[in-house]
């Protein structure tokens, strides 16, 4: 029941944020679990938290540029462009 409560309270707080926040907020969480679960301490949580907060918020960004598309180049850069078009 605990788990369910924690879900929509999340959830409801992620409804009404822009698409970089969201993605943010859900980067984030998702870091912050994966590096805890990963090294069993606090700091690789609050490092997961970090790096997948930053990687959220880039692809939430690009998310809110319509016909932006985001891509990596042969040497592992970012980089956003314009989207290919579809006939």
């Amino acid at each position: 029941m605990k788990k369910a409560l924690m879900l929509l309270v999340v959830g409801a707080s992620l409804a009404s944020c822009t698409a970089t926040e969201q993605g943010a907020g859900i980067g984030a969480a998702s870091g912050a679990i994966i590096g805890g679960v990963a090294t069993g301490n606090v700091r690789g949580a609050a490092v997961g938290a970090a790096i997948g907060g930053v990687s959220g918020a880039l692809i939430g960004s690009v998310s809110e540029q319509p016909g932006q598309c985001y891509y990596r180049d042969r040497y592992g850069r970012r980089y956003i462009d314009d989207c290919p078009r579809r006939y």
